[in-house]
């Protein structure tokens, strides 16, 4: 997956180089159009992986940027108005990702949302331990994170 992804940007440098012009529009078109062509040239050999695993980690950074701006809104929102609308929980959320690696993206994305602060992995590493300051429904938001970021973010690193 590595030498695809370096081939992929080895030819949209190549694109750009004889193109001539430098800017990051003509990058982005020379990494959609050498990502094609080795979409092409590797059908049918067991390297599509890297074919399934870039457009799922363009959807993860497309949600993370949906939830984001959610949450930002949301904190906004709250700042803003004189009522407060927190109602704040810890949530132990049981987990499906195993690895150091796994683990700790997904608590680095739940952190990176306002609003939400990843506190402690359990000593058996089965429970993510998280402070939330919107938690209407515990069983939703629980709901929200495994089918929202752990789903979307194992997707890609299995």
């Amino acid at each position: 997956m590595r030498s695809l992804f370096l081939m992929n940007i080895l030819l949209a440098l190549v694109w750009v180089a004889l193109t001539g012009k430098f800017d990051y529009g003509n990058l982005l078109f020379g990494l959609v159009l050498s990502y094609a062509i080795l979409w092409v040239i590797s059908r049918g050999t067991e390297r599509e992986s890297y074919f399934r695993k870039v457009p799922r980690i363009l959807f993860f950074i497309a949600y993370f940027i949906k939830e984001l701006i959610k949450a930002n809104i949301q904190v906004a929102y709250d700042v803003v108005t004189p009522k407060d609308h927190m109602k704040p929980a810890i949530i132990g959320v049981p987990l499906d990702a195993e690895t150091d690696m796994e683990i700790t993206l997904l608590a680095n994305f739940i952190t990176l949302t306002p609003g939400t602060l990843s506190m402690d992995v359990s000593s058996d590493r089965k429970t993510l331990y998280i402070h939330a300051m919107y938690v209407q429904d515990k069983d939703e938001f629980i709901r929200s994170i495994k089918d929202g970021f752990e789903r979307r973010l194992l997707d890609i690193l299995r």
